[in-house]
C-alpha cells in the first residue's frame, strides 16, 4: 500500500501544486494516514512530544479549580457542561473527572463533551473513561453540538489547526505551495490562494523572504465555539503569541515546525502522516474575532502565572514543609514543570472568552490587563 507521500506525489502531479495548508490537513488528518487521524499521533515521554496533561494528573485537578469557579460565577446551573475538543486518550477527562468527585455539588451538575471526529481516538477515550460513561457523550464536530452553559476547553488544539503560509517576495505577497518533482515533495510559491488573507497582510513586515503562518480556521472555530455557547466560558490552553511579537521582523521563517521522538525535524514535507505539524497561534486575531462573535475577553496570561494562582487552593499546606508526603512531593515536581519558565510555563498561554457571564476568574488573578498584553 502506498504511503502518504506517495499518494500526494501521484495526486500533485496530476493536477498541481497545493497550498500548504491543504497538504497540513491531510498530513495530520487523511483518515487513512493522518498522524492524528489514524491514531498514530502519540504523546508522552515515549512518543513524539509532551503535553501538560502527560506530566500527570495534576493539570486536571488544577483545571477542575478554576471550572468550579466558573460553575459558581454562573450561580451553580443544574448542568454544567464541559466541552473538550482534542481529548486524545481522555486523560484529561479522567483527570478533572476524579477531582471533580471530591466536589460532590459540582459533579453531581457537571457534564462532559467530547468533540471528536475520528473512530480511533473516540475508542480510546471510550475505554479510558468506563468509570464515568453515564456522564460523557460524544459528538463528530463542534458544529454538532448542542447548545449548552458550562465551558469549552482546548488544550493544544489550535496549534494543530492547518495553516496557510505566506511569503514576501520581490515586493508582494506570496503563498507557499506544495509541489512534487522527481519522486520528491518540494515547496513553491504562487498567488494567494484565498482573498480571505489579504486582510492579515498589513500586519506582516514587508522583509525580502519574510515567511510566517495564517490561522483562517482558527477564526471560524471560534465563531463556531461562541454560536454553541449559551452562557459561560471558553478557555483556549496553547503555545503562541499575541500579534505583536508574532510578527516580529526578526521571526523571519514564522513558526512551523514538526515534531518526531521528542525532535523537532527541519523539513515539515518528509514523512506526512509520520510526524506530528504544528505552529504557534496568533491569539490577538482569535480574541479580536471572539469579540465580533459575541465574546468577551475573560484574561490571557502565561501558564505560570495561570496554574500558580490555581496552585494555591490546591497546596495549602506549602507553609508546613513538614505536611508534605512523598506523593505530594510528587506532586511537587509536577507543579514545577508545569509552571518553569524555561519549561512549559512561558511558552504556553490561556485565553479566556466568556459570554453571558461574568469576567473575573482566579486563574488571572496574577495576570495583568489583557487588553495591554493582547493589543499593545
Amino acid at each position: 500500500m502506498p504511503d502518504l507521500a506517495e499518494i500526494l506525489q501521484t495526486e500533485i502531479a496530476r493536477t498541481g501544486p497545493i497550498p500548504f495548508r491543504q497538504f497540513m490537513e491531510r498530513a495530520l488528518y487523511d483518515p487513512a494516514h493522518g498522524y492524528y487521524a489514524s491514531g498514530r499521533a502519540a504523546i508522552g515521554r515515549g512518543g513524539d512530544f509532551m503535553t501538560s496533561v502527560s506530566v500527570g494528573p495534576l493539570f486536571g485537578r488544577l483545571l477542575a479549580v478554576q471550572f468550579e469557579e466558573m460553575w459558581e460565577r454562573l450561580e451553580r446551573p443544574a448542568r454544567f457542561e464541559v466541552v473538550e475538543q482534542g481529548a486524545n486518550t481522555g486523560d484529561f477527562a479522567h483527570d478533572l473527572l476524579s477531582a471533580a468527585e471530591s466536589r460532590p455539588e459540582f459533579f453531581a451538575a457537571l457534564q462532559y463533551a467530547i468533540i471528536e471526529p475520528f473512530e480511533a481516538n473516540a475508542a480510546r477515550q471510550r475505554q479510558r473513561l468506563t468509570p464515568f460513561a453515564e456522564r460523557v457523550s460524544w459528538h463528530a464536530s463542534l458544529a454538532n453540538l448542542p447548545p449548552f452553559t458550562g465551558v469549552h476547553f482546548s488544550n493544544e488544539l489550535l496549534d494543530a489547526f492547518p495553516v496557510h503560509r505566506v511569503v514576501f517576495r520581490n515586493g508582494a505577497w506570496q503563498e507557499q505551495y506544495v509541489a512534487a518533482e522527481a519522486g520528491h515533495l518540494r515547496w513553491a510559491e504562487g498567488a494567494l490562494s484565498t482573498q480571505a488573507l489579504t486582510e492579515f497582510l498589513p500586519h506582516l513586515p514587508q522583509i525580502e523572504g519574510y515567511t510566517s503562518e495564517i490561522n483562517l480556521e482558527a477564526l471560524a472555530w471560534v465563531e463556531e465555539a461562541a454560536r454553541r455557547l449559551e452562557r459561560g466560558y471558553v478557555l483556549v490552553a496553547d503555545y503562541g503569541y499575541a500579534r505583536s511579537d508574532y510578527y516580529l521582523p526578526e521571526r523571519t521563517e514564522g513558526t512551523l515546525a514538526c515534531y518526531r521522538q521528542h525532535r523537532q525535524g527541519d523539513d515539515p514535507l518528509s514523512q506526512p502522516g509520520a510526524q506530528d505539524l504544528t505552529a504557534h497561534v496568533e491569539f490577538t486575531t482569535l480574541a479580536e474575532r471572539a469579540q465580533q462573535a459575541g465574546l468577551s475577553v475573560a484574561g490571557f496570561t502565561d501558564q505560570h502565572h495561570f496554574l500558580a494562582a490555581l496552585g494555591k487552593s490546591v497546596f495549602p499546606d506549602l507553609t508546613d514543609p513538614g505536611q508534605l508526603t512523598p506523593e505530594r512531593r510528587k506532586e511537587m515536581r509536577a507543579f514545577a514543570t508545569l509552571v518553569h519558565p524555561t519549561l512549559m510555563g512561558r511558552g504556553f498561554q490561556f485565553l479566556a472568552l466568556a459570554k453571558n457571564a461574568p469576567v473575573e476568574l482566579s486563574g488571572y488573578a496574577f495576570a495583568s490587563d489583557p487588553r495591554k498584553s493582547l493589543w499593545e
